[in-house]
């Protein structure tokens, strides 16, 4: 049975999908072993109603939050770390001692649009803003320079007349989805 441990901040709707694919046996021999948040948050609570190993990090002050992390996740240490909306930005040494291991989802075709305060709406906001034809989203491996690891999937999606940051959102959510699950195949069945 290969483990993913997923690092999430908002309302979890990449890891309910990870959760499905598992429960609908698109995902076999996985299971999510612990869920782990830096702020109290929707994703936290919905994994401790279905009875999953979690923990909100609110209480743990920022610079010790990727050692508390990395303490939790030696307890049982997954295959694969899947950042699902998780904002907070993890050191070199966290990042250095888990190469190749983490992944995010990312709601735009990087390279553009990517790094520091490159998250949720703010992403969608600023390829309208620029007048882009087409969005979509990315998996990536995750390393010490934010949203600069090695691209494994992307999907992408025409942005039409009148689009808002909102249905932009909807679309791309749509494409994560699709592309998080292939991606998580693709690297647990090396």
């Amino acid at each position: 049975m290969k483990k993913i441990s997923i690092l999430v901040s908002g309302n979890g709707t990449n890891m309910k999908h990870i959760l499905l694919a598992i429960n609908n046996g698109v995902l076999t021999n996985i299971k999510i072993n612990i869920v782990i948040s830096d702020r109290w948050c929707p994703a936290i609570k919905y994994a401790l109603e279905k009875n999953m190993k979690a923990f909100s990090l609110e209480r743990i002050k920022r610079k010790f939050l990727s050692e508390e992390i990395n303490h939790l996740l030696m307890k049982d240490p997954p295959n694969l770390i899947v950042l699902s909306g998780f904002l907070f930005i993890l050191n070199k040494e966290f990042c250095e001692k888990w190469n190749g291991k983490i992944i995010n989802i990312h709601p735009s075709l990087l390279p553009k649009y990517g790094g520091k305060g490159m998250y949720g709406m703010k992403v969608h906001q600023k390829v309208i803003n620029n007048k882009e034809k087409i969005s979509g989203a990315t998996v990536h491996y995750v390393t010490k320079n934010v949203d600069l690891g090695s691209i494994i999937l992307k999907k992408s999606c025409s942005i039409s007349l009148g689009e808002t940051p909102i249905s932009l959102s909807k679309k791309i959510s749509i494409l994560e989805k699709e592309i998080l699950i292939k991606s998580i195949i693709s690297i647990l069945n090396k």
